[in-house]
């Protein structure tokens, strides 16, 4: 789960995210939208403990992004949409990273459904 908690991050006069507070539950898909500027690669910085908080909290699995003992297992981010191959889609690799259930079945129909 990713919680962040009051987040604002200031660089000198600049406030890039002010008082934001939001829960992502575990299993979920999520992305960020808004126009340039609007603090979205800011927060991820921050939740990924490559920027610091001027004050508030962003916390992964109820830990900072720092404290994680293997945190690429718990985490996937990208920041950067150019990285992606132009031709590639999200279904394909959702579909890959889908994990068993308990009862033997695949995990969320609604993927490759």
């Amino acid at each position: 789960m990713i919680e962040v908690d009051r987040l604002t991050k200031r660089f000198g006069p600049v406030t890039a995210v002010d008082g934001l507070s939001f829960t992502v539950r575990p299993g979920r898909v999520t992305g960020f939208l808004g126009p340039n500027g609007a603090g979205k690669t800011t927060t991820m910085r921050v939740i990924l403990g490559l920027d610091a908080p001027t004050s508030g909290t962003a916390r992964v699995n109820q830990k900072s992004y720092a404290s994680l003992i293997r945190p690429l297992h718990q985490v996937g981010a990208l920041l950067d949409a150019t990285a992606l191959h132009g031709g590639r889609t999200a279904r394909p690799t959702c579909c890959r990273s889908r994990r068993p259930t308990a009862s033997g079945g695949s995990g969320s129909p609604r993927c490759c459904g």
